[in-house]
């Protein structure tokens, strides 16, 4: 059953009336293109213009007539059956409705003429109609039949185009639903082994050196409180996260000593750019959790921007002995969020010394 409250195109009584107007013209044009040479339109002009007014009048509300009574019969089957289940059935049943009721209002016409008729009228009836009499009423039958179908196909096709809009409109809305909170979903996820290793640094360097423990401490809060600050954030600034990378890179000198090396040339340009938040952090801590490091040979790390506005994050490729077993937060995490922000996507490239992921800036 269909939903009474459907968004109804001919609700607008403006626009109903709009749609009679229309139907009274179209019912001349189609009299006429029907029998451009009958009698009632040898003369039409050369009538009184307060005879051609009253034809237009009644004209107008016979077409107004037809119009309400399809606009009735669609509301009223819009209750009782829906055009996405049973479309077929609606069509033949709408059709048939209005063809009938079509005929029922000229029958009542014709029954008001007659009755309001005076004597010379009623004989003039009774001696039998000619046959262009004749010819006048099948006409007048065939253009209310076309007028009808016409006004039911503006109903009908609005109807169902309001409610595709409608329909349109839910679906988007629900899909954003959706996509803010998976995003709000992805932002919140932090690698555990992120905050294991730096509390377990962070309690070691305080038995050994409060002064560079309570320096751990501090630039370790300032990248959770970027990590709460920001959480609510779809994107911000590169020259934020360059900042944040900063603290983060205190932390990892203290972690690892000379195993690591960061090699750093954003061209300031693109500083104003933006990035989903911690994308550097994450990208970083893939790379420390999937490499060794050591004072040997240092895991480098290089972040520069290119001509395309885009931001490369790579590190040379060292192999573990005992390759971790990833938690997929990392790289997907970045991947789908970028699904989510933008129309263009990270890219990752490898090959036998290096892993590159690509990530376009997005302008404001």
């Amino acid at each position: 059953m269909a939903n009474g409250r459907d968004a109804y195109f001919l609700n607008n009584k403006g626009i109903r009336i709009l749609v009679a107007v229309l139907a009274f013209l179209a019912s001349y044009l189609v009299s006429y293109i029907l029998d451009p040479f009958a009698a009632y339109w040898q003369h039409y002009f050369e009538r009184k213009p307060l005879l051609i007014l009253g034809d237009w009048l009644v004209s107008f509300l016979y077409c107004l007539s037809i119009s309400e009574i399809n606009i009735a019969i669609g509301m009223r089957l819009n209750r009782l059956m829906s055009w996405k289940e049973h479309p077929g059935k609606r069509l033949i049943l709408e059709t048939c409705f209005n063809l009938i009721a079509v005929l029922l209002l000229n029958l009542l016409i014709n029954i008001a003429f007659i009755y309001l008729s005076d004597e010379k009228q009623l004989l003039l009836l009774e001696s039998g109609m000619t046959i262009e009499e004749t010819r006048g009423i099948i006409q007048w039958m065939v253009v209310s039949t076309i007028i009808a179908i016409m006004i039911m196909g503006i109903n009908i096709g609005n109807y169902l185009i309001m409610n595709w809009r409608n329909e349109a409109i839910q679906v988007a809305q629900l899909n954003q639903a959706a996509m803010e909170a998976e995003l709000q979903s992805l932002k919140l996820q932090i690698d555990p082994h992120f905050v294991f290793n730096n509390l377990s640094v962070l309690s070691e360097l305080i038995l050994e050196d409060q002064q560079l423990g309570y320096e751990y401490a501090e630039n370790f809060s300032r990248i959770y409180r970027y990590m709460l600050v920001n959480s609510k954030k779809d994107v911000i600034p590169l020259e934020d996260e360059l900042k944040f990378l900063h603290s983060y890179m205190f932390l990892i000198e203290h972690r690892f000593g000379e195993g690591v090396l960061f090699e750093i040339d954003v061209d300031p340009a693109h500083r104003h750019l933006l990035m989903p938040p911690l994308t550097l952090q994450l990208l970083v801590e893939n790379a420390l959790k999937h490499n060794r490091t050591s004072k040997k040979e240092p895991l480098v790390v290089r972040i520069f921007s290119n001509e395309d506005k885009e931001l490369i994050v790579e590190n040379t490729l060292l192999p573990l002995e005992k390759p971790i077993q990833s938690s997929g937060i990392g790289i997907a995490n970045i991947v789908r969020r970028f699904n989510l922000l933008s129309h263009r996507q990270p890219v990752i490239e490898t090959d036998d010394r290096t892993f590159k992921v690509i990530i376009p800036l997005i302008k404001i």
